[in-house]
C-alpha cells in the first residue's frame, strides 16, 4: 500500500486538515470578530480598508487589492458585522458539509480558503499574525488550506473518488512544510535568546507562556535536570528530525511519529491554541498507506479494500498542480539569514510562509489588569476598583489556568502581548477601555467577568501592570487556593473618563461608545 497512489494518507489528512479545523476557525471567527473588527469592535476592519484605500488613490483599485485581498472590497460596508457573519457563516456551512458528508472537492476547499483569507487579510493585530510576531496559526492554516486543496478531486464528491490519484508534489508540499515550520523553530531559537544555548529557557517557560494550562503549574517545578533535557530534546526535535524527511521512506515515518509525539506533549502543557493541532497535519505527510492501513477497518467492501482495488486499476497517477516553488525562495533565505524574522508572510495571498516561536523567553510574567471603579473621584485613597477577567488569562490569584484548548481567544492573546509593549503601542486597549466604560454588551462578551454586570457602568476606568508568578504546589499561597502569586508594578494606563476618551476616539474615526 505505500505506492504513488497514498489513498489512505489523503483520507486522514482530509479528515484534520480538511474538515475539524475549518469547522473551529470559522466558529472562532462567527464568535468573536464582530466584537474585534466589526462595525463597533476594537479595530474596525471597514476602517482599515477606507484608510488602504486612500493609501492607493480613494478608489479600490488592483493595488489595494493586492495589498489587502478579501472578498470585503466587494461587498457593502455599511453593515460590516452583517459581511463578517456572512463569511464566517459560509465557511462554517460548507466545511460542516465535508465534516458530515466526508466528501470534497477542489471547488469547495477554494472557497474555503478564500473566504478564511478574507478574514485574516482585514483582521489586523486581532486576528492575523501581520503584526503578532510571536504567533503564525492564520498563516499556517490558510498554507495548509491552499496545499489542502490539490489533496481533493475538481468536481467529484466522494469519500474515495477514483481516478484521482494524489499526487507526489503535493504530499511533499505538506512534507516541505512541516520542515520549515519546525527548522524555522529551531533556528530562530538558538539566534535568539541566550537561555536556548545555556539550557535554560525551560526554566521560565512553563510560567511565562501566553496561556498555561493546570499541567504546566507542576512541570514549572521540574528539577533542573528535567529542564535542560526539555531544551535539548527540543533542540534535537527542531534542528535535526526535520532532515530526516528527505533520509528515505522509514526516517521520514520517523520523523513523522516524532513531531506527532511532539505536538501532543505541547498539547498537554499548554495553551497555544489550535497551533499544535495544525502542526501535527503537515506531519501526517510523512506516513504512507503501509503504516497507516491499520487505523482503518479490513475485510471485503471496507475502506482498505476499496483503496486496494483502486489501486490495483490505477496504472499512472494524475497530473501534478502546477508549482509556485519560487515562492519559497525568500522563506528559504530568511531561515539562512541570521537576522531570520519568524511568522511572516511574503505575499499576500499566504501561500509560503516562514515559521517560528518563542525566539525569546520572558524571565517574568506580567500581566495588564483593567479594572474599574464607581467613585466619582479615582484619586481618592477610598475608591473601590474592581478587576475586569479574560478567558484565560491569570487575573483572580485564585482562578485555575484554562485547560487543553483547541481554538484560540483573540482578546486574551492580545492581552499577552500588550504585557509588552506601553499603551501608546496599543492603541486597541485604550478602545476596550472606552467600551467597557460604557457597558458595551458586545466587547463584554469577550471577558470572563464584569463587575459591573447588573449595574451602572464605571466612571474611571484603569489599566495596572502587576508582575506573576506560579505559586509552589503545596506551600502556603497554595494551600490558600491560589495558583498564582501577585504583585503590582505600577500603572499601565491612568484612570480614564468617558469624556477623557471623546477626542480619543474622535481623531481615530472610531464610534464613540454610549452607555448601554
Amino acid at each position: 500500500m505505500s505506492g504513488k497512489c497514498p489513498q489512505t494518507s489523503v483520507l486522514l489528512l482530509t479528515l484534520l486538515c480538511l474538515l475539524f479545523l475549518p469547522v473551529v476557525a470559522f466558529l472562532v471567527a462567527f464568535h468573536q470578530n464582530k466584537q474585534l473588527i466589526g462595525d463597533r469592535g476594537l479595530l474596525p476592519c471597514r476602517a482599515y480598508l477606507q484608510s488602504v484605500q486612500r493609501h492607493f488613490g480613494g478608489r479600490v483599485s488592483w493595488d489595494a487589492l493586492s495589498y489587502a485581498p478579501t472578498i470585503l472590497w466587494l461587498l457593502d460596508w455599511s453593515h460590516m458585522d452583517a459581511n463578517l457573519d456572512a463569511l464566517a457563516l459560509l465557511g462554517l456551512g460548507i466545511s460542516s458539509f465535508i465534516l458530515v458528508s466526508g466528501c470534497a472537492n477542489m471547488v469547495l476547499m477554494a472557497a474555503l480558503w478564500v473566504l478564511y483569507m478574507s478574514l485574516v487579510n482585514v483582521g489586523q493585530i486581532c486576528c492575523c499574525s501581520r503584526a503578532l510576531c510571536s504567533s503564525g496559526w492564520e498563516s499556517q492554516l490558510l498554507e495548509t488550506g491552499f496545499l489542502g486543496i490539490f489533496l481533493c478531486p475538481l468536481w467529484t464528491l466522494s469519500a474515495l473518488p477514483r481516478g484521482t490519484p494524489t499526487s507526489r508534489v503535493v504530499m511533499w508540499g505538506f512534507r516541505w512544510l512541516i520542515f520549515r515550520i519546525m527548522l524555522g523553530a529551531g533556528l530562530i531559537k538558538i539566534r535568539g535568546d541566550r537561555c536556548w544555548q545555556d539550557l535554560t529557557c525551560m526554566d521560565f517557560h512553563y510560567e511565562t507562556q501566553p496561556v498555561p494550562n493546570p499541567v504546566a503549574y507542576f512541570l514549572h517545578r521540574s528539577p533542573w535536570w528535567f529542564h535542560r533535557f526539555e531544551t535539548l530534546s527540543n533542540h534535537f526535535l527542531e534542528l535535526v528530525v526535520p532532515f530526516f524527511i528527505f533520509l528515505g521512506r522509514r526516517m521520514c515515518i520517523v520523523h513523522g511519529a516524532l513531531q506527532v509525539l511532539f505536538q501532543v506533549v505541547l498539547i498537554i502543557s499548554g495553551n497555544l491554541s489550535f497551533l499544535n493541532w495544525l502542526t501535527i497535519v503537515p506531519s501526517l505527510a510523512c506516513f504512507d498507506d503501509a503504516t497507516l492501513g491499520g487505523l482503518f477497518p479490513s475485510g471485503p467492501g471496507r475502506l482498505k479494500d476499496q483503496v486496494l482495488k483502486i489501486q490495483e486499476e490505477e496504472t499512472r497517477g494524475a497530473g501534478a498542480p502546477r508549482t509556485r516553488a519560487w515562492l519559497s525562495i525568500p522563506v528559504v533565505l530568511n531561515l539562512l539569514s541570521p537576522r531570520q524574522v519568524m511568522n511572516s508572510s511574503f505575499n499576500p495571498l499566504r501561500i509560503v510562509n516562514t515559521y517560528g516561536a518563542f525566539g525569546s523567553i520572558t524571565r517574568e510574567r506580567t500581566e495588564v489588569i483593567l479594572q474599574g471603579t464607581a467613585s466619582a473621584n479615582a484619586s481618592a485613597p477610598d475608591s473601590a476598583w474592581e478587576d475586569y477577567e479574560f478567558k484565560c488569562k491569570p487575573g483572580d490569584p485564585r482562578r485555575r489556568p484554562c485547560l487543553i484548548s483547541p481554538y484560540h481567544h483573540r482578546l486574551d492573546w492580545l492581552m499577552w502581548f500588550a504585557a509588552f509593549q506601553t499603551y501608546e503601542h496599543n492603541e486597541w486597549i485604550i478602545h476596550l477601555a472606552g467600551k467597557l466604560l460604557a457597558n458595551d454588551a458586545q466587547a463584554l462578551s469577550l471577558l470572563a467577568r464584569n463587575p459591573f454586570e447588573g449595574r451602572d457602568p464605571p466612571r474611571w476606568v484603569r489599566g495596572e501592570h502587576y508582575r506573576y508568578k506560579f505559586s509552589r504546589p503545596g506551600g502556603r499561597h497554595a494551600a490558600e487556593g491560589k495558583w498564582w502569586i501577585r504583585r503590582r508594578l505600577g500603572p499601565y494606563f491612568p484612570p480614564l473618563s468617558r469624556q477623557d476618551l471623546r477626542g480619543y476616539f474622535t481623531s481615530r474615526e472610531w464610534p464613540y461608545p454610549e452607555p448601554e
